[in-house]
């Protein structure tokens, strides 16, 4: 029997990482952890690895090294703290796959370097590629590395290209569930909570990712990605409203075929299959019924109102920094908007105010991207 995987989790503690650690909890024959990463949440941190038992875990929150160190001292697993040792975990030789799933720009250092170290990459974090799609895609193809998507949607279109590699694709469809606020005006967007933003219809995920959805900019950062991840121009990449959220994403070839891959709203799939690809592993996780959805519905989306996924493209089109800028300013305002410093419609004002400002870079090196990343999170700051 072939041997378990080795999996090193980049942000174990988050959303992803918990329902990864899931997935390997149902599947200890195929799946190991090999290293746990937490950012700040010590307690998780040390019962995720009082049960898996990794070989490492690093706590990127260096004030709580010594409670994780103190906890796992005489259990052989050895501890770790910082952002560098986050960056550097990943260099481990035992590691198989390394699930990057710290949200945000956060997450590129260690993704890079991982993939310098050859690594496959199992793909959660989608600002690795917003911000640096191109650097990050050279990488790979010099190290001959894999990177597996899991995100739902970049999930299923790569489902769906299964054994379709050499065949063209004509235009590729993400879907989208339009979050809370679907059918909204702009006047009906003017007051709304947090909380009202946070109550996401059909996914559980985390604060950050919630309110992207809610803005519709977790589908234009999606758009983004998907250009890097399947090779794509913009105009090929459309968006469309599917409230129920189980056609998950559809690929259109040139003969005009479709093919589609349909399931429940469960992050879990899509981690399994990124974790066992080419293979599929055989599980207990919830299956679709067709007739508790008797009716599949599909809509535009509305770009008037929710101007981000607007952003989102207008950033592709233009290229070179500017996606980078788009993911800043737009950290920079969902994090405002979650502490209530600004309005739920302001995120956007905010965010084209930084694309229209910050100087327009055609092809820029890993350090310009760093610099660009700071300018425009300084600069989004001052614009509050």
């Amino acid at each position: 029997m072939q041997e378990a995987k080795k999996i090193a989790i980049v942000g174990s503690t988050g959303s992803i990482g918990t329902q990864a650690l899931e997935v390997i909890r149902e599947n200890p024959k195929h799946f190991a952890v090999e290293v746990l990463v937490g950012n700040s949440n010590a307690d998780l941190l040390i019962q995720q690895a009082l049960e898996f038992n990794p070989n490492s875990v690093v706590i990127a929150d260096e004030s709580k090294y010594k409670q994780v160190k103190d906890v796992l001292f005489d259990k052989d697993i050895k501890v770790f703290a910082g952002n560098k040792a986050v960056e550097q975990i990943v260099e481990s030789e035992n590691i198989d796959v390394v699930l990057a799933s710290i949200v945000g720009y956060a997450g590129l250092a260690s993704t890079i370097n991982a993939i310098k170290h050859k690594k496959t990459i199992a793909l959660a974090n989608k600002e690795t590629l917003v911000v640096a799609g191109d650097l990050v895609t050279k990488l790979a193809r010099e190290n001959a590395v894999n990177i597996y998507p899991v995100d739902s949607e970049h999930s299923a279109i790569f489902q769906c290209l299964a054994g379709e590699w050499d065949n063209k694709i004509e235009k590729i469809y993400l879907t989208a569930s339009g979050g809370p606020f679907r059918g909204k005006t702009r006047k009906d967007l003017e007051n709304v909570t947090r909380e009202q933003a946070l109550k996401h219809p059909n996914w559980s995920m985390g604060a950050k990712i919630t309110i992207d959805s809610a803005s519709l900019m977790n589908k234009g950062l999606e758009v983004i990605e998907a250009k890097w991840l399947f090779n794509l121009k913009p105009e090929q990449i459309d968006v469309i409203v599917h409230p129920q959220s189980i056609v998950h994403s559809i690929v259109q070839f040139e003969d005009g075929s479709m093919k589609a891959q349909l399931g429940l709203p469960d992050m879990k799939l899509p981690i399994q299959y990124a974790f066992s690809y080419p293979a599929r592993v055989q599980n207990a996780f919830k299956r679709f019924d067709f007739f508790n959805y008797p009716q599949l519905t599909f809509e535009k989306p509305d770009t008037q109102t929710f101007t981000n996924l607007a952003l989102a493209y207008e950033a592709l089109k233009k290229g070179g920094n500017m996606p980078c800028v788009l993911n800043a300013a737009n950290e920079v305002a969902v994090d405002a908007f979650l502490k209530d410093k600004i309005k739920f419609l302001q995120m956007s004002e905010l965010i084209e105010k930084c694309l229209h400002k910050i100087e327009f870079i055609q092809q820029p090196d890993y350090n310009q991207y760093i610099e660009c990343d700071a300018e425009t999170r300084k600069l989004a700051a001052s614009l509050l």
